[in-house]
Formats: C-alpha cells, sequence, structure tokens
C-alpha cells in the first residue's frame, strides 16, 4: 500500500492539553511539555486529495495522540478518525494514509514516534473556520474550539511561527483553545476555560 501514489491538501487545526504557548513547537520538540504528558487533538480538512484513482475532496480525518514528558523521545499513543462520509472506496484509501500503512507524514509519524497504536475509528466529522475561529466535533469522541490570537498589526491575521518541525505546516498560526475534551482509545480529558494551547494552518501531504 506504500507505493500508492497520494496527495491530499486542505486546512488543519489542533488543541493540546499544554499551556499557552506549548513549548513542543518552539523546542524542536526537545524541551518538556507543560505537565506530566501532552494530549493533542488534530483534525484535518481535504479540499482536494486522491489517492490512486479515489478521490478525497471534501472528506476529513484525525490524529488522537498522547505524548509523555519530552514528545521527541516518542512511545506515542496514537489513533485516528476517519469520516464517515466516505464510501467503502474512500473509507479504505483514506484509513491506510491516516494509519500510515500508505506512507507519507503519517507513516513517519507512527515508524518513529508512536508505541501504541490504538487504531482507526469511523465517524462523522465536523470542520467550522470563520476568520481566527475554528471549531471541530466527532461525536462520541471529541470536541475542541481555538480561536487565533490576533497580531497587533490590525490586519486580521494571527500570529505565526514559521520553520517549525509540526508534521501539518512549517508555518502554524498560534491560537488558544476555549474548550477541549476527548474521551475515547483509552483517553479522558475535558478542559473548559483554560487557555490551552493550539494551532492551525493549511497543509499538504502528498506520497
Amino acid at each position: 500500500m506504500a507505493d500508492i501514489k497520494w496527495k491530499i491538501a486542505g486546512e488543519y487545526m489542533e488543541s493540546c492539553n499544554c499551556d499557552y504557548l506549548c513549548p513542543c513547537i518552539f523546542t524542536n520538540p526537545q524541551q518538556p511539555v507543560s505537565y506530566d504528558q501532552c494530549t493533542s487533538l488534530q483534525v484535518y480538512r481535504i479540499d482536494r486529495g486522491n489517492c490512486g484513482n479515489v478521490k478525497l475532496d471534501g472528506l476529513a480525518f484525525a490524529f488522537v495522540i498522547r505524548s509523555g514528558k519530552v514528545m521527541s523521545e516518542g512511545n506515542w499513543i496514537f489513533a485516528g478518525v476517519v469520516d464517515a462520509a466516505a464510501n467503502d472506496e474512500q473509507r479504505e484509501a483514506l484509513s491506510a494514509i491516516v494509519s500510515g500503512q500508505a506512507g507519507g507524514t503519517p507513516a513517519r509519524i507512527r515508524d518513529n514516534l508512536v508505541g501504541d497504536f490504538r487504531g482507526i475509528e469511523v465517524k462523522p466529522i465536523t470542520f467550522g473556520m470563520n476568520g481566527l475561529q475554528r471549531s471541530t466535533s466527532i461525536p462520541g469522541l471529541l470536541e475542541f474550539a481555538v480561536t487565533g490570537v490576533a497580531s497587533r498589526n490590525n490586519n486580521g491575521e494571527p500570529i505565526y511561527l514559521d520553520n517549525t518541525s509540526h508534521p501539518a505546516n512549517r508555518k502554524v498560526a498560534l491560537a488558544k483553545s476555549k474548550h477541549m475534551h476527548v474521551h475515547g482509545f483509552g483517553l479522558d480529558l475535558d478542559l473548559v476555560g483554560k487557555d490551552n494551547n493550539g494551532h492551525f494552518a493549511p497543509f499538504d501531504w502528498a506520497n
């Protein structure tokens, strides 16, 4: 499956339980996270994509990650979610990409950092964008909303960090989370009003 050519591009959003600003993003990520572990929820909307001859436009997927104190040391818990809107052929293709079986960025994450892969679930995924606001919901599993940290240049843009090692994009917007919830894959976490860390960016992956 790793030999199949695929390409997906669109928008990504993330919330993690670290304090704003998450140490991982500016330490490559070599320094300890804010607490004993980092729980990262990442949701991706595919605006343009295909896996071989299978079109993936308009579908979404998610990563659920929990690392230890230092993310670069690996041994992550890792799981994925594939959009229930996918037909059987799309579901098979997207599951292969998300799980890392089809190569590319997810494969590099899984091969180098994951110690406990907890599988792929299929669920409806919502992905909302409005200015600096991002929100997502996967019923029965996760939900979060983040707001970009506006630049004082008053241009309507958030503050960005560039030249990072983030897998979604080297340039990510800085954001704070309004709320973050995950109950699934053996993980349980609820944060409300903590201004914990968030990011968003376009993404563009291929294999």
